[in-house]
């Protein structure tokens, strides 16, 4: 028979032993260093400021944001499962990149091996000039790219991305060829173009906002005109069926436990809900989507299919 003192003695051990564990499953337990795949300045960047603040409001930790920049995000990507999965290094991540890149290349990972918790927004496609370019309309762009077949340079952000997208499925509907100029990410886009070194550019309108006293959008990708360009076109007002954008989100390493993939996107989910962030979001431009992490799969089926259908294009490029 067991004794009342000693009972009493196993009860205090095991409500110990609950709360060591209740703490072990915390999360987070300590700062968070947060990978973009690209430079600095561009709206994987941008975004994790903006949740910088908000993430340390909720959890009480810092989120410490690290770049490691290198052949479009592969160079990250394809390091994220090397990462300890203990939720301490989560990672920035864009579709179609990591949908495109191993369908026409090896960039050292598989689309399946990105454990996508939240997906928070979507940046639709802008075609954008220099205030002093020649082009003042799509259809200058179009008469120029048909008179010097390849001789319209159109920056972009890396290869088998959404912009590398943009321009061939403007190349499919106007029937004209660019030559698609890929940077190491959309701040260095921007510098591209506003330095003369592109014709065009196929940013987004969060780059129009940026660049708004230097740059002119000659149209973009949505299904209606674009709150913040109410004077410009989209595509499909200039008959070309053109909607289409960036998706970005937070990858986690494939060994992180099911608790934490979860808890890490009510995190992200709670920044998205927050007014002042939404504001802020959309006054630059971004378009706000909430996809958790109970969601992605069937998300990422969708859009693998989507993207499906031009990859065979961008191969022949390559």
């Amino acid at each position: 028979m067991i004794g009342q003192t000693t009972r009493r003695l196993i009860g205090a051990a095991a409500l110990a032993l609950m709360g060591t564990a209740g703490a072990a499953l915390a999360y987070p337990d300590g700062p968070v260093t947060y990978v973009i795949p690209f430079n600095a300045g561009g709206e994987s960047d941008v975004t994790a400021r903006y949740q910088q603040q908000r993430f340390r409001d909720l959890t009480g930790q810092d989120l410490i944001i690290q770049y490691l920049p290198g052949a479009g995000g592969a160079q990250a990507w394809s390091g994220l499962n090397g990462i300890n999965g203990d939720g301490q290094t989560i990672m920035g991540t864009n579709l179609p990149h990591i949908v495109l890149q191993p369908m026409l290349q090896d960039p050292g990972y598989a689309t399946e091996d990105i454990t996508n918790v939240y997906m928070f927004h979507f940046t639709p496609d802008a075609l954008m000039v220099r205030n002093d370019s020649p082009y003042q309309s799509v259809q200058d762009v179009i008469d120029a790219a048909k008179a010097m077949p390849g001789g319209v340079t159109a920056g972009g952000s890396a290869t088998n991305s959404a912009n590398h997208v943009a321009n061939q499925i403007f190349m499919n509907e106007t029937g004209v060829e660019t030559t698609y100029i890929p940077y190491t990410g959309t701040g260095a886009t921007e510098t591209a173009l506003v330095g003369g070194e592109v014709d065009v550019l196929w940013g987004y309108t969060t780059v129009a906002v940026r660049q708004e006293d230097s740059t002119r959008v000659l149209a973009v990708a949505t299904e209606e005109r674009h709150p913040l360009f109410p004077d410009v076109p989209t595509f499909k007002e200039l008959g070309i069926d053109m909607v289409g954008g960036a998706y970005r989100g937070i990858a986690v390493p494939a060994s992180t436990p099911e608790e934490v993939r979860t808890e890490l996107s009510d995190i992200i989910g709670k920044i998205n809900g927050d007014p002042s962030f939404r504001e802020q979001m959309e006054k630059d431009g971004y378009a706000l989507i909430d996809v958790p992490y109970a969601e992605m799969d069937a998300f990422m089926a969708e859009r693998i299919e989507a993207y499906t259908a031009i990859a065979e294009q961008l191969r022949a490029q390559q």
